[in-house]
């Protein structure tokens, strides 16, 4: 299977149907509860990203395509060890493709080899304790950075 075919079906496990839970800020296309429409997300395409999208009746197919056009071809995913492509595609996802491409410069200067990987969630963890939402969903996230590791393991075979 290829990386991203592979990639993809992790991320969709993680990610699941549709929500609309009003605390989240990912829901709403003004950005912030309250502020626009609250459209939600479904297999992680949210309305804060796509605020013109039918999140609601968003199809696997739809998702698959955004996937792979907004975010894997745009980090240059192919060229990434693979393990490394699925911590950087999961975060360009799920924190904007221009965090997880600052995370890959950062993770590249302090560190190499394996350690790549490691310099890379790290980064990722301080910011996603940072956000005023990590009360609410800390410990969820908490869980799939925790398991990402594990998951990219799949992705050297």
């Amino acid at each position: 299977m290829a990386a991203f075919e592979q990639a993809f079906t992790q991320i969709i496990g993680n990610e699941g149907g549709f929500t609309s839970n009003l605390s989240d800020p990912g829901n709403w296309t003004g950005s912030r509860p309250g502020q626009g429409e609250c459209r939600g997300t479904k297999f992680g395409i949210s309305a804060r990203a796509y605020p013109d999208l039918d999140i609601a009746n968003l199809t696997l197919d739809d998702a698959h395509a955004i996937y792979r056009r907004d975010y894997w071809d745009k980090l240059k995913a192919d060229e990434l060890p693979g393990p490394l492509a699925l911590l950087a595609f999961d975060a360009a996802v799920n924190n904007g493709l221009s965090r997880s491409r600052q995370w890959l410069i950062l993770a590249r200067k302090q560190s190499t080899g394996a350690e790549i990987c490691a310099e890379f969630q790290a980064q990722r963890l301080i910011f996603m304790a940072s956000l005023p939402t990590w009360k609410t969903f800390g410990l969820g996230w908490s869980r799939r950075l925790c398991r990402l590791p594990y998951e990219s393991l799949a992705m050297t075979e």
